[in-house]
């Protein structure tokens, strides 16, 4: 049992013996892991950062654990992960304060512990400014000290080491300053060539400014100043003469002036402000011994009367002297003190007349003199008593407008005065009977400002310079038609402003549209003749001229508009009482009426259907162009005869044409209507055939009326060709023709009652009624007939009746040609026309007998 407890123990013993403790790392100085042994870190690293970490081991390989603590009362600057080792930056660092301190790092395994005491050493940032150890200051410096010499030593510490530690130093606005300053040294000097003055700068305000050398700061280059300012006060010296004050100095003896009367003060200061020497004056030269000086005041004054004085102008010269406290005279300074004798302002100018003083003018004249013309009949003088400069004044002249000016404007003593005239147009009679002024003198250069004035009226005589005007340009008139002779038309008026028989206006009249009218040269009443008869409907408007004219021809003109308004005096008129129409159905056919009045509404004419004949009315009409159609519903013949009951289709109305005038008139007219529903060809021919077809003697006219044109048109190209061939001599040959014989021709003429037989020969008649001129054709008209070579042989003469048919021509109207055209075969085909006719006109002839 004993051996058993004896080997547990060596067990244990041995067990224990075998427990090793765990240690760190040491990986030199450089290492960012290990016991933190101679780290080092910059004071600018910001907190927070994770600046190492802690590194080592346990034999056994157990799992280990770091802490760290500090001295008690210092800074805790880290703080440590145990399981990591990372050691984080938790206070901000600056090398000013610490640049190292202490730690315990420790490593335990849970069984043993190791503790290590290591320094960390903070490293230096550029954060510091340098700081001025003597300044701000203020230091006095005499102003006498020359030019380089020491005033002052500026000192600066900057805390940071290295380049950051290093100070320069400079002067703010080095240029306008008369010190400079050693940049390493710091000793302030007046510069060289430079001197101080305290009479013009009493305070020097001196800033310096300190600049470390730079330095990184948070991974960047930064330089830091600092600036501080250096007073200099300059001390004053006895090194300036004493100056006047208030210079230049004038003085006056007045002629009142008495013996002791003080003439003028004058005032020095000893130019050394800062301990200045008393002043002593004194005359150098100029007084003539009719002036003295108080020695300590400086008051000058007079010693006579100034009658005495032999000159106008004094030019004194005072000296002003320091006197030293030992009563010995030192620096002095010198000024000129003018004194002018002057006479006393105690004379206002005056005017005078021919007989002594004067303040009224007076002088008639005539309106509108010449520009420049001198006002001869005043005769004015201004004098003033005094002498020089209180014997000079100005003259103006003062009143209505710039009429007149006044000659000369500025006076010495005495002066004729002279009146001119500066603006003729404006001394006009009718604005102004009169003209009133003031002239006024005033002195120019003396404290009392004397002055005095004198009144002149101008009474201005008229002149006839004013033609009449009349109230306007053009005067508008109007009057009805039919007003009996005399009646008046219009009253002009015109005015002449001039007076007298120069301002009496007389009127006439002239011009082409005046023989109607007179006027009364009086009173400007237009009126018409005793037999004028005004008829809108033959004229309406008038246009002359009015005249004014006054006593010596002067005279202007207006225009006058006379319209002569339109009554309703004319009744509407048909061109015939009885108007006969044919009417195709669904064409209308028009009536016209006319009213010889000359406006509207008196010509403005409506119509009305007051009668139809047979009773049943199937016509409307419009009542303002007259045109008559069948109701809407009428479309057919037919429908005529349902309604009427009728084989006649002829019916009679009773049209009114009524104008709108005030009165109203009304005339009436039977219109009979043809109605058919055939639609005529042959244009305008056609419609007149038709509409004659009872009248056989008027188609017979207008044949023959036709024919003849024809024949003359022949004879006149006949004998045009003839004259022209005789004028040329030319002899034509006789020669044998022999002609080709030709198949004859047949002769077709055209019948207007019978359709065409190609469209193309058609004429399409837009108003089926002709009552519109305007016919429409279809273009191009169809061509001539054909005309043979050998006109046929009349036909065989039968004695027996037989229908006779009139031949007709259709055509087209074409413009007439500029030139005279040559002969065509148009020509030749009138000429087979005209001998047609007359052949058939010889064989009806023949069977009448």
């Amino acid at each position: 049992m004993k051996n058993v407890k004896i080997l547990h123990f060596l067990i244990s013993l041995f067990t224990a013996q075998a427990d090793f403790a765990p240690y760190f790392y040491d990986n030199g100085p450089y290492s960012q892991n290990g016991n933190l042994a101679l780290f080092s870190l910059s004071e600018d690293m910001p907190v927070g950062t994770q600046i190492y970490c802690l590194n080592g081991t346990d034999p056994e390989g157990q799992e280990v654990r770091y802490g760290l603590s500090f001295d008690p009362g210092s800074k805790e600057y880290f703080s440590v992960d145990p399981e990591s080792g990372n050691i984080t930056l938790v206070e901000k660092l600056d090398r000013e304060k610490e640049d190292s301190f202490d730690v315990l790092v420790s490593i335990t395994d849970g069984q043993s512990k190791v503790v290590e005491r290591v320094t960390v050493f903070v490293m230096d940032a550029n954060d510091e400014k340098p700081e001025f150890q003597n300044m701000p200051a203020i230091i006095d410096v005499l102003e006498t000290t020359q030019s380089g010499s020491s005033i002052y030593k500026v000192e600066a510490v900057d805390r940071d080491t290295g380049s950051g530690g290093s100070v320069t130093y400079y002067l703010q606005n080095s240029q306008a300053t008369p010190f400079a300053i050693d940049r390493h040294s710091g000793v302030l000097r007046i510069k060289s060539g430079e001197m101080l003055d305290y009479e013009k700068t009493k305070t020097h305000f001196v800033t310096v400014i300190a600049k470390d050398g730079g330095g990184n700061f948070n991974g960047k280059e930064q330089f830091l100043s600092s600036s501080a300012t250096l007073t200099i006060n300059v001390i004053d010296a006895q090194d300036t003469p004493p100056s006047f004050i208030g210079t230049p100095y004038f003085g006056y003896v007045y002629e009142i002036s008495v013996p002791g009367s003080e003439i003028f003060t004058v005032v020095a200061k000893d130019g050394d402000v800062g301990n200045p020497n008393p002043i002593s004056y004194s005359f150098e030269e100029g007084d003539d011994g009719v002036f003295s000086i108080n020695k300590t005041s400086g008051r000058i004054t007079l010693l006579t009367l100034p009658i005495y004085l032999k000159r106008e102008i004094f030019n004194i010269k005072v000296r002003a002297s320091e006197v030293s406290p030992e009563g010995r005279l030192m620096d002095y300074g010198v000024t000129t003190v003018v004194i002018r004798v002057v006479d006393l302002n105690n004379n206002p100018p005056t005017f005078y007349g021919e007989y002594g003083p004067q303040n009224m003018f007076e002088l008639t004249m005539y309106e509108h003199p010449p520009e420049g013309e001198i006002l001869r009949g005043l005769k004015i003088t201004v004098n003033d008593s005094d002498q020089g400069a209180n014997a000079k004044f100005n003259l103006r002249l003062i009143g209505p407008g710039r009429m007149l000016r006044v000659v000369p404007q500025t006076v010495l003593n005495e002066a004729q005065v002279t009146i001119l005239v500066e603006d003729s147009a404006a001394m006009d009679y009718e604005k102004h009977h009169f003209l009133t002024y003031k002239l006024l003198a005033v002195e120019i250069d003396t404290p009392e400002r004397f002055s005095s004035t004198a009144d002149i009226v101008i009474h201005l005589l008229d002149t006839n310079d004013n033609a009449p005007k009349f109230s306007s340009d053009y005067y508008i008139a109007r009057i009805p038609e039919n007003s009996p002779g005399g009646s008046n038309v219009v009253s002009v008026t015109a005015s002449d402003p001039d007076s007298g028989p120069w301002g009496e206006v007389r009127y006439s009249i002239y011009g082409s549209g005046a023989e109607l009218f007179l006027i009364q040269p009086a009173s400007g009443i237009i009126y018409t003749q005793p037999w004028a008869i005004l008829d809108a409907e033959v004229k309406s408007k008038y246009n002359f001229y009015v005249k004014a004219e006054d006593a010596e021809g002067k005279y202007s003109l207006a225009e006058v508009f006379v319209t002569v308004l339109d009554l309703n005096d004319h009744p509407p008129a048909f061109n015939d009482n009885f108007l006969e129409k044919t009417m195709v159905i669904g064409a209308p056919v028009k009536i016209e009426a006319v009213d010889d009045d000359a406006e509207v509404p008196n010509n403005v004419i409506e119509y009305a259907i007051m009668k139809a004949e047979p009773d049943n009315n199937i016509f409307d009409i419009n009542a303002e162009t007259g045109e008559i159609m069948l109701k809407s519903y009428i479309k057919s013949i037919a429908i005529i005869q349902n309604i009427t009951k009728q084989r006649d289709f002829t019916w009679s109305l009773v049209v009114q044409a009524r104008d709108r005038g005030q009165p109203s008139f009304s005339t009436t007219a039977v219109v009979k209507i043809d109605i058919t529903e055939t639609q005529l060809n042959g244009g305008r021919l056609g419609s007149f055939l038709l509409q004659s077809r009872n009248k056989p003697m008027q188609i017979l006219g207008m044949l023959a009326g036709v024919i003849s044109l024809m024949v003359i048109i022949t004879v006149l190209i006949s004998t045009a060709t003839f004259m022209r061939n005789k004028k040329s001599n030319r002899i034509l040959p006789n020669r044998r023709i022999r002609r080709r014989p030709r198949k004859q021709h047949t002769w077709n003429f055209k019948n207007p009652f019978k359709s065409p037989e190609t469209p193309g020969e058609k004429f399409k008649n837009v108003n089926y009624n002709n009552n519109v001129g305007k016919v429409m054709t279809q273009w191009p008209p169809p061509p001539p007939p054909c005309v043979p070579a050998v006109l046929p042989p009349p036909p065989p003469y039968i004695p027996r009746e037989r229908q006779w048919a009139v031949p007709t021509i259709s055509a087209t109207v074409a413009p007439n040609p500029k030139k005279k055209p040559a002969i065509t075969r148009q020509d030749t085909v009138n000429k087979a026309l005209v001998s047609e006719l007359k052949m058939r006109l010889e064989q009806k002839k023949m069977l009448k007998h």
